[in-house]
């Protein structure tokens, strides 16, 4: 048990300088003296992702790529969750689940919208859905920072494009919906995202008079983060200095971005700063989240890893096809390993994101260690577009309040929305009812 034996600054402490403020991880000297980390009101708490990826996963009879043989604690990986070996201990894969509230003719245009509500919505152009599991969360235990919640994604508009006459088109370009008529729109550029958890200006213009005065909010806090530094002990000076290297690799990598981007042209309608390489898109993003989590700016963020039919070809690992026509696979054995192969990817992109949560100190473990990610699609077979059999599993200890080390099969047609109650349970989240559940799961 880690035992602190001093106490210096006020767990609200930042950085600040030249109008700029920077968020400070937890440091022992935020702790009360003498007093185990444990039993104090800066203890670690539970951060909720909810990282989504569509068109689903290839599990049907005869070609399962996804579920894991064996079940409990005895079970061995696929070969899409391969990537996730290392953290097998922390990782709970649920099999048996479906969403019969997203089933519809729509498809592609309500799947996203509810994969987190478990409620099939309304007909008209207008939205008229459910509150999702995310921003339940974020409306109970995400009040006490200053971002409720965090809404990412890899790709612009998460698929907004796709509409329905029925059921327009509200429901395709995000997993976030903040109460039944309100989308949350889902964040893919970085700059504006790093401006967002930093505070540099809210709107194009101040934005580019800001980089043109100041080329990091690092400098601007230089002498607050010296001052600091002369106050702590040995093991926050290293916490912090790691912190804000952190912080300083993301502006240089965000800068360079939008560098390149804007080279020789006038500012865009839409903020530059995406970068030409997906796999650097979507790994930034997952940096921001993290960076996010550690400064405690937010402790619930939802990801599309990828947009709702999305376009993107994957040329890197050997498929230059367009994800969604690959996705309609009609069984052809070359299309379906394209697909795998896809799909696998995107979990080991997720993996380093885990490595980075394990490698980040939160109190007495990582980041991980007191993280809940729900990580799974709201589609089975892409190319039947159907909900059951569901990818989803879940990886993180989440404060020691789940298992990990398990696939749990429960029987056919189980309701998403069981596993969903559950997670929010474990995350000190009150909640009856969500969706169709029928419970939570206990074994979790």
């Amino acid at each position: 048990m880690y035992v602190i034996t001093k106490k210096h600054l006020s767990r609200r402490t930042v950085l600040r300088g030249m109008g700029a403020a920077v968020a400070l991880p937890l440091l022992d000297a935020m702790i009360p003296a003498h007093t185990a980390l444990a039993n104090t009101a800066a203890a670690p708490l539970v951060h909720l992702g909810f990282i989504y990826f569509p068109h689903g996963a290839i599990m049907f009879p005869g070609n399962d790529q996804w579920t894991p043989s064996g079940q409990g604690s005895d079970f061995k990986l696929s070969r899409i969750l391969s990537p996730l070996a290392p953290y097998q201990g922390q990782l709970t894969v649920v099999s048996g689940l479906g969403n019969k509230p997203a089933e519809s003719s729509a498809v592609h245009a309500i799947v996203p919208g509810t994969w987190l509500s478990c409620v099939h919505p309304h007909e008209g152009q207008t939205p008229n859905g459910a509150i999702t599991a995310d921003q339940i969360a974020a409306l109970q235990i995400g009040q006490s920072t200053p971002l409720p919640s965090l809404e990412v994604a890899a790709e612009a508009g998460g698929g907004a494009g796709v509409c329905d006459r029925n059921y327009g088109c509200s429901y395709s370009g995000t997993i976030a919906f903040r109460n039944p008529t309100t989308p949350l729109p889902m964040e893919n550029n970085p700059r504006k995202l790093f401006q967002q958890l930093f505070g540099e200006g809210d709107n194009a213009a101040d934005r580019k008079q800001i980089g043109a005065q100041y080329s990091s909010i690092l400098d601007m806090t230089a002498a607050d983060a010296k001052a600091l530094a002369a106050k702590v002990g040995p093991r926050d000076r290293a916490l912090l200095d790691d912190y804000l290297e952190t912080v300083r690799e993301i502006e240089r990598r965000v800068q360079k971005i939008g560098q390149q981007s804007l080279s020789g042209m006038e500012l865009p309608p839409t903020p530059a700063g995406i970068p030409d390489s997906f796999p650097e898109q979507q790994a930034l993003m997952f940096d921001m989240i993290a960076l996010a989590w550690q400064a405690k700016l937010t402790r619930i963020a939802t990801y599309m890893m990828a947009a709702e039919v999305s376009q993107m070809t994957y040329g890197f690992i050997g498929v230059p096809d367009a994800f969604h026509p690959v996705s309609h696979h009609q069984g052809d054995p070359v299309k379906l390993e394209k697909l795998v192969k896809i799909q696998q990817y995107h979990t080991g992109v997720l993996k380093k994101f885990l490595d980075r949560l394990e490698a980040t100190p939160d109190g007495e473990g990582s980041l991980l260690d007191h993280s809940i990610i729900v990580y799974g699609s709201n589609m089975s077979n892409s190319n039947a577009h159907n909900q059951f059999p569901l990818p989803m599993a879940i990886v993180g200890h989440g404060c020691g309040r789940i298992k990990g080390g398990q696939h749990l099969r429960y029987p056919d047609h189980t309701p998403l929305a069981n596993l969903l109650l559950t997670v929010l349970d474990r995350a000190g989240v009150k909640q009856d009812r969500l969706g169709d559940d029928s419970g939570t799961f206990a074994e979790v």
